[in-house]
């Protein structure tokens, strides 16, 4: 299934943004430690580029993502240039006490009376910003909710009497190209509930811990046999294990989907992460290889098609 999910209101908030960058000196990124460059918008990273801006790329929820993939995803990002990387969680205000701090050090040009510091907080749907943001000011300033997109317009509010920061809608990118990076931020619940199949993310998921944590679904739900198991027999025995059935006796697959995801969003299964720096390398050269064949294989099929016509024009 490839899962796409682009609102209307994603599009305005897109050029809301982009007018707001023009007046901005530091961008602030907030992906999911979980998955962070599959949370991660391009078009973010387009229109930081633009105007040349900073940016701190915070790696929130880090409370819920593996410990080993988060240090090698702070060292990834610090490589890059203009970007300085933050693992942390809003469930510590030690965490994010640092952040001012942080950001002022970034544009050190900024942060006087004469010249306040300008943020832009961005990010894609549910990876924390609006916490980030009440968090930051000590007080609700913006709504938080546990489904995606709960923030639709764009909010200034001073942090302090130097310091501005701009709260906009999440936003994720028309065409999500990888398929595995629409069922990640689906398992994450930062796509829409109507944009996807809780059973094939469910799947998925299971699949994905078969392979990197296998120790922490036996500890969980009891699995003894994991290597003869394929994602589907991981979410048909939770429902055995719970007894989730349907009136006719059947699995209540639907209900043992949700739960497993569930248990996967709140820490409840463990620390996990669905990505490192080295496995989304190669899901890149697997995808740019699969696009190069399909490419191949649509100039074959084109260029059979162009001799058919010829040879009829000939015959004819």
């Amino acid at each position: 299934m490839a899962i796409q999910w682009y609102p209307g209101h994603m599009n305005a908030a897109k050029k809301k943004a982009a007018e707001q960058m023009e007046n901005t000196d530091l961008v602030i990124e907030v992906v999911d430690a979980r998955l962070p460059e599959a949370s991660c918008n391009p078009m973010v990273e387009e229109l930081r580029l633009f105007r040349q801006r900073p940016c701190l790329k915070i790696l929130n929820k880090v409370d819920l993502a593996d410990p080993a993939a988060t240090a090698a995803w702070v060292e990834y990002y610090d490589r890059q240039e203009g970007v300085t990387a933050y693992a942390m969680t809003t469930k510590k205000p030690g965490d994010v006490a640092r952040i001012p701090d942080i950001a002022k050090s970034l544009a050190p040009h900024r942060g006087v009376p004469t010249k306040p510091l300008r943020i832009m907080i961005m990010g894609i749907p549910n990876v924390g910003k609006s916490t980030l943001m009440n968090a930051l000011l000590k007080k609700r300033v913006a709504k938080v909710g546990d489904e995606p997109a709960v923030t639709k317009v764009q909010q200034k509010l001073y942090l302090d009497k130097n310091t501005v920061l701009v709260d906009t809608p999440g936003m994720l990118w028309p065409k999500i190209a990888m398929p595995s990076d629409g069922l990640m931020l689906a398992a994450s619940h930062a796509i829409g509930s109507n944009a996807l199949i809780e059973e094939e993310v469910a799947e998925f998921l299971a699949n994905e811990m078969l392979r990197r944590y296998p120790e922490l679904l036996a500890a969980r739900y009891g699995y003894k046999n994991l290597e003869e198991m394929d994602g589907i027999a991981v979410v048909e025995g939770i429902a055995a294990k719970r007894g989730y059935r349907q009136k006719g006796g059947d699995y209540d697959y639907e209900k043992a989907s949700h739960i497993f995801l569930q248990d996967y969003r709140t820490g409840a299964l463990g620390r996990i992460s669905l990505e490192t720096p080295a496995t989304r390398a190669a899901a890149l050269a697997a995808f740019a290889e699969e696009q190069r064949i399909k490419a191949e294989l649509a100039a074959a099929k084109a260029a059979a098609k162009e001799a058919e016509r010829m040879k009829g024009k000939r015959g004819t």
